[in-house]
C-alpha cells in the first residue's frame, strides 16, 4: 500500500471511517478538511442494492445540479444546418457533421460530452466502439439525442450531469468543488441523491440505498448514513 502523506494522515485522524455521518456533518467534514493547494472537486459514491446485469434494474438517467460541478465541460454536437447554428449559439465547443465524425475516427477525443439531433445517429453510430466504452455515446435517456439542441447544450453548460451505475451497482459523480458554499453542495447532493431515489427500479429489492460516501480529491471518504440518505 502507498505511503500516505503527512496532510492526509492529519486529515484522516479527524474523521471516524466506520461512523454514519449525517448529511450536513459529513459535507463540514469534508469541505473543511479539504485543504491542497488546489480547489479540490468533492464526488459522491452510492452503492445501491440493485443488480445491473438485469435490464430491468439499471440506472441511468441525468440531471441538472442546482449549482453546477464547477467545472466548464467540452461539448461537442453532431448536427447540420439550422441545428448546428443552434448548437454553436448556445454554446457547443465543436459542431459539425461527417468532418467530426471523420476526426473521432482518426483518434481525437478533446471532448466531455457528445450530443446529436436524432438524424445523425446513422453517422453517429459508426463511433459506437470508440465512444461506447468511454461512456460517450450519445443516448436518448440522457437528453444527448434530441432535437431540442439549445435547451441540451446550455443545460450540460449549466451542470447538467450523466449518472450511471456500473457493475458493481456503484453511482459515482462530481457534485462541486470545496470551494462552493456549504449550502451549495448540500443542495446538489441532495438533487443528485433524491433524483437516485426516485428512479429507484421496481424490481430492486430489499435496502436500496446501501452506503454513501463522499469525498475529495485528495481527502479520504466520509460516510453518510443511507438510511438517512436526505438528512431526515
Amino acid at each position: 500500500m502507498a505511503k500516505r502523506g503527512k496532510r492526509y494522515r492529519s486529515v484522516i485522524d479527524k474523521i471516524d471511517r466506520e461512523k454514519l455521518y449525517d448529511l450536513d456533518e459529513a459535507m463540514a467534514l469534508v469541505k473543511d478538511n479539504a485543504t491542497a493547494k488546489f480547489d479540490e472537486t468533492l464526488e459522491l459514491s452510492v452503492r445501491l442494492g440493485i443488480d445491473p446485469r438485469h435490464a430491468d434494474q439499471q440506472v441511468r438517467g441525468a440531471v441538472v445540479l442546482p449549482h453546477g460541478t464547477g467545472k466548464s465541460r467540452t461539448v461537442v454536437v453532431f448536427a447540420k444546418g439550422d441545428k448546428a447554428k443552434e448548437a454553436t449559439e448556445a454554446g457547443a465547443d465543436y459542431v459539425g457533421e461527417d468532418e467530426l465524425v471523420q476526426k473521432i475516427q482518426e483518434g481525437w477525443l478533446d471532448f466531455e460530452v457528445a450530443v446529436a439531433t436524432p438524424d445523425m445517429m446513422s453517422k453517429v453510430g459508426r463511433l459506437g466502439k470508440i465512444l461506447g466504452p468511454r461512456g460517450l455515446m450519445p443516448n436518448p435517456k440522457t437528453g444527448t439525442v434530441t432535437n431540442d439542441i439549445e435547451q441540451a447544450v446550455k443545460e450540460i453548460k449549466a451542470g447538467k450531469i450523466e449518472y450511471r451505475a456500473d457493475k458493481a451497482g456503484i453511482v459515482h459523480a462530481i457534485i462541486g468543488k470545496a470551494s462552493f458554499p456549504l449550502e451549495k453542495l448540500k443542495e446538489n447532493y441532495t438533487t443528485l441523491v433524491g433524483t437516485l431515489i426516485k428512479v429507484k427500479p421496481s424490481a430492486a429489492k430489499g435496502q436500496y440505498m446501501k452506503s454513501i460516501v463522499v469525498s475529495s480529491t485528495m481527502g479520504p471518504g466520509v460516510k453518510i448514513n443511507p438510511l438517512k440518505p436526505l438528512g431526515e
